[in-house]
């Protein structure tokens, strides 16, 4: 096993419980294999098993979509839809009215972060990442995307060095709240993987971006 694989082994040991996470902004949604959370709710504690997804309501669904349709300039109903969709883990359906509340509220960060959990849960890492860097423009402190953002690049990309970085500036930028406690418990792992990967320490918690 070389050195990169066996550093991504030993951190993934240390943060599997965080792994079961991805923070979105209406409120924290457990995801069935790896992380990042909706950008304006709060988390409950860590649990080893996370809780089953609530089950759609369809006819809520279709009463939004009802009524998105029939105003095709309001945000807010759209917003409520993908909501919707991404409480139930739908994220392929949240995905596409995600992109129309953005189309008609391009500053809107947490709907832009939103929309980069659902391309990472849709398997598109590198869409997912191009998203939190539209985030990130809009909100270069928005600690939920800078959390998802880290969480993408050590499950999507392996890329434990740009992980360390974003959840350093969760820690600098928010240590109590719950993204930096997560973003602890994920430098604590990198810190084991950087010794058995022979690495250095990592560097003090950014500032910034």
């Amino acid at each position: 096993m070389n050195r990169e694989s066996l550093a991504f082994l030993v951190a993934g040991t240390f943060f599997g419980l965080l792994a079961g996470w991805i923070i979105g902004s209406q409120q924290a949604t457990p995801a069935p294999a790896a992380t990042a959370v909706q950008a304006s709710g709060s988390t409950s504690g860590a649990t080893a098993q996370a809780p089953a997804a609530p089950a759609l309501d369809t006819a809520r669904a279709a009463e939004l979509e009802r009524a998105a349709n029939a105003r095709p300039n309001d945000a807010d109903a759209r917003l409520e839809l993908a909501n919707l969709y991404f409480n139930a883990e739908r994220f392929d359906l949240a995905t596409p009215w995600y992109e129309a509340v953005l189309k008609l509220d391009s500053k809107n960060v947490n709907a832009s972060t939103d929309l980069g959990v659902c391309y990472y849960y849709t398997n598109q890492v590198d869409r997912a990442l191009a998203q939190f860097d539209v985030s990130l423009r809009l909100d270069p402190r928005h600690v939920k995307t800078l959390f998802n953002q880290g969480v993408v690049l050590a499950f999507g990309k392996r890329d434990l060095r740009g992980a360390e970085q974003a959840w350093q500036q969760v820690v600098a930028l928010a240590p109590d709240s719950e993204e930096g406690k997560r973003a602890k418990q994920g430098l604590e792992g990198l810190r084991s993987a950087h010794g058995a990967g022979g690495g250095s320490a990592p560097e003090s918690p950014a500032t910034g971006r």
